[in-house]
């Protein structure tokens, strides 16, 4: 972060909701550790909810004529407050509003506001197929109308949707170096060579990702297609009757299926299972969101077994006590990664030369 141009665009403000505290804190500190500074530049702010429900956010310091980025993880399901006399926890919903209120509080002052949302709020509802809302993009247009100069989020379910909004920056970023470091370092052992390693996409929608992590590791790649029962809604979606698997025989390998988000994680526990029947040495889980929606109970009973070896994925949104403390996860800091982007922007640079994975990757390759 120290080669990037002395001139900054204002003076730096991170305000961290609730959602994002503990993420926001530790890019504060690696913002402060390349500036060679003490002062935190996290600004005070109070999260107010009333007794029916409702709330607001006040800001306890100036903002004015700072280059302010409002820091808000719409997928932290830890976050209660009492409402009529009983807990309720917050859902993406709640937390997307008190960006709102955050944008509000700051009535036009800051200099420039950045969003940065790492979950993109109601990605999964992306676009619209019939009589039903368009969720995501009504929330990007909401945040432009209220004068948010750039939005930041990781690996959007669909990067298209981004089209909603013609006047705001839309930066969708990719945490796929810090996981590959991560994997590499954590794996002791464990071969990159071409016959060892295969990457896996666990469906159509996660092709070009597995195509990149492959290309990058040099080394091959294979699809699993997913046949639905498109007669059934079960939950939301159509329920999958089976994974065909299409590559190169799996046997004797070491296999990295990787993908966006892992929400119930049964699809790719099937995944897993079936590569298991093929003899493969080891499956890998790599996601840039792990929700683990109900529950954890399936991924311990599978590494019990032996079905799977690992889960890598980010702190990019909440992960429980208890995932962190499993065995089988690890978790991917991605704070280094924020701060970086948020000192260069700050500087008013370009970000394109930070979000281009390709020779950092290579480099934790050994070299032959």
């Amino acid at each position: 972060m120290n080669d990037v141009a002395a001139h900054y665009e204002g003076r730096l403000g991170l305000i961290a909701l609730k959602s994002c505290e503990e993420l926001s804190r530790k890019v504060d500190q690696a913002i402060l550790r390349a500036r060679g500074e003490n002062d935190s530049y996290l600004i005070d702010i109070e999260e107010v909810r009333f007794s029916n429900g409702e709330g607001k956010i006040k800001l306890a310091e100036s903002v004015r004529g700072k280059d302010v980025y409002i820091l808000c993880d719409v997928g932290n399901y830890s976050i209660t407050y009492d409402m009529f006399g009983f807990t309720n926890h917050m859902g993406p919903d709640e937390h997307f509003q008190d960006i709102k209120r955050a944008i509000s509080a700051i009535r036009g002052k800051a200099k420039k506001v950045t969003v940065i949302m790492p979950l993109l709020y109601s990605s999964r509802q992306h676009r619209r197929r019939g009589r039903e809302s368009s969720d995501c993009a009504m929330a990007l247009q909401e945040l432009e109308r209220l004068g948010v100069h750039e939005i930041i989020t990781f690996d959007a379910h669909d990067p298209n949707v981004q089209n909603a909004i013609n006047l705001t920056s839309f930066e969708n970023l990719y945490p796929t170096y810090d996981i590959v470091k991560t994997f590499i370092q954590h794996e002791e052992g464990l071969s990159l060579k071409k016959d060892s390693l295969i990457v896996i996409s666990p469906d159509t929608g996660a092709m070009d990702r597995a195509v990149y992590y492959s290309s990058v590791l040099g080394v091959d790649i294979g699809l699993f297609y997913k046949r639905r029962d498109y007669s059934t809604i079960v939950n939301g979606k159509n329920p999958i009757v089976s994974h065909e698997y299409l590559g190169r025989n799996v046997e004797g390998c070491d296999v990295l299926v990787v993908d966006d988000m892992i929400a119930s994680g049964q699809s790719v526990i099937d995944i897993a299972r079936w590569l298991k029947t093929r003899n493969v040495k080891n499956v890998y889980i790599a996601s840039t969101f792990a929700f683990f929606t109900e529950g954890i109970d399936l991924f311990e009973r599978h590494y019990a077994e032996g079905t799977i070896k690992r889960v890598y994925s980010t702190n990019l949104t909440y992960i429980p006590p208890a995932v962190k403390a499993s065995e089988w996860f690890v978790e991917v800091d991605m704070s280094g990664f924020l701060a970086q982007i948020i000192e260069v922007l700050n500087s008013n640079a370009s970000i394109a030369p930070y979000i281009d994975a390709t020779r950092g990757i290579r480099g934790l390759l050994p070299q032959e």
